[in-house]
């Protein structure tokens, strides 16, 4: 919801819908809860499938937990493109589809072969939901609470780990500490209860499913195409008093870009190449502070930790529900403390948590101070990179390119992310556990100076000032 720059007191003190609002975020954010979960649930399944299906190398095992990276990164490219084509909408309802196909079908998947290629369909959706998802909750909230819904889905994402996390751990039956593979290959785990983990998103994604085709479309990619009538009804239901002021301030954006339709051309501009940069630096930094090694990796960190198999499961749960209390923290204070100083506090911390993580392992210290001191780590991070990363990409774009820009950012971000997934297990190998979380470290460090010297605030600003702010 969008009111003109010139008087910023109006917003605060204009009635919303707030209910509409809110509920129509959520369901939106629903394609953060299933990305959450497909994203996640890999890592309780890991030591099951991995003995299914013999994948007894590191390089094997890298590429059964980054595959589904290069369908996200398709996911996200093409999704820029098709959702300024056919709208928020559409591509909304596309992925949900594709999660409730993919999580069957890799559930029962006959082959390594048709695991990858069912995995990557699987990545494709999470691709398009990482760019939809807060992509459209940004365009349809008021200015001074945007930064709490977007993060919303940031909520959803980890409450969809959670919900994986916990998943695994109830479907998995107790395995005996020091079995051997083929005892773990034989067992009921191995045999079906893999499967029934990534079954089991389907129920969520029918949920999106349905949800998706009862939303608005975006008033902004409305008026972006012509369509200002439908863009009015769509903003009288989130605020009747300011409906006509926001479609004119959304008009006169669109109008001075002098174009509705967007060329790759405009995204090399010299001030787009500016903005495009910072969007594209804040994607890899989320994903090179090194904290998904954590989540995709967890039965290897805390087995190198000296837990058994189901001690490890019960403390990915742990995981998750430390990521959901700082989340909260994020939500609570995104719109009052800022963006740059969260970012900076969780960059801070994260790097503190990694070098504690190293010394761990360079002194033997196991069990306990490995679960606290990755524990410090996701804190940081859940109320930090992981939702505010979010917040500033949805919102720092123009809205001429908002859909291209944040496809290019997010496609950086899952090209990051296969990187750290893929090369983990061959760096731990050749580095040991310590020498590789000093390296994360080290990325948060230059993230920090990054964050200190490039991003801008954006707190209570609307679209359209962040564009002027930042543009002009």
């Amino acid at each position: 919801m969008i009111t003109p720059a010139t008087a910023p007191d109006t917003e605060l003190n204009a009635k919303y819908n707030l209910k509409y609002v809110w509920a129509i975020s959520l369901v939106a954010a629903l394609g953060g809860l299933l990305f959450g979960y497909d994203w996640v649930v890999i890592g309780g399944a890991k030591p099951f499938f991995e003995k299914y299906f013999h994948l007894q190398s590191e390089t094997l095992s890298g590429w059964a937990n980054s595959c589904a990276l290069l369908g996200c990164l398709l996911g996200s490219l093409i999704s820029g493109g098709l959702s300024d084509r056919f709208g928020r909408k559409k591509l909304l309802i596309v992925s949900a589809a594709l999660f409730a196909v993919s999580s069957v079908l890799t559930g029962w998947a006959p082959t390594f072969s048709w695991f990858v290629a069912w995995r990557l369909l699987g990545g494709v959706a999470i691709g398009m939901a990482s760019n939809l998802s807060p992509m459209y909750i940004a365009e349809v909230a008021p200015a001074h609470m945007r930064g709490r819904l977007v993060s919303i889905n940031q909520l959803t994402i980890v409450i969809g780990i959670l919900a994986a996390q916990i998943t695994n751990m109830l479907i998995a039956e107790k395995v005996p500490d020091g079995a051997t593979a083929a005892m773990i290959a034989a067992s009921w785990n191995g045999q079906y209860g893999w499967r029934w983990m990534f079954t089991a998103v389907a129920v969520p994604s029918l949920i999106f499913l349905f949800g998706a085709m009862m939303v608005p479309e975006s008033p902004r990619w409305l008026v972006k195409n012509g369509r200002s009538d439908l863009a009015r009804r769509v903003l009288l239901r989130i605020s009747a008093s300011l409906a006509d002021q926001s479609l004119s301030d959304i008009e006169n954006t669109i109008a001075a870009s002098e174009t509705r339709h967007v060329r790759f051309g405009d995204l090399l501009e010299s001030k787009m190449i500016k903005i495009l940069g910072i969007g594209i630096a804040l994607a890899v930094l989320q994903q090179w502070s090194g904290i998904n090694v954590i989540f995709n990796y967890a039965e290897e960190i805390y087995r190198k930790a000296g837990y058994g198999v189901s001690d490890v499961l019960f403390n990915i749960v742990i995981t998750g529900a430390v990521n959901l209390v700082f989340t909260l923290i994020a939500i609570c204070t995104v719109d009052r403390v800022g963006r740059r100083i969260l970012m900076l506090l969780g960059c801070a911390g994260i790097g503190l948590s990694h070098i504690l993580i190293g010394v761990a392992y360079t002194v033997g210290l196991k069990g306990l101070y490995v679960l606290v001191f990755t524990l410090c780590t996701i804190g940081c991070y859940g109320m930090s990179l992981a939702p505010v990363t979010w917040v500033l990409i949805s919102e720092i774009f123009p809205n001429r390119i908002r859909g291209a820009a944040i496809s290019i950012a997010v496609s950086s971000l899952w090209i990051a992310c296969f990187i750290l997934t893929f090369t983990f297990p061959i760096l731990n190998k050749s580095l040991g556990p310590a020498k590789t979380f000093w390296m994360y470290a080290a990325a948060c460090l230059l993230g920090f100076i990054f964050i200190l010297t490039r991003v801008p605030e954006t707190k209570g600003k609307t679209l359209e000032q962040i564009e002027r702010d930042l543009v002009d």
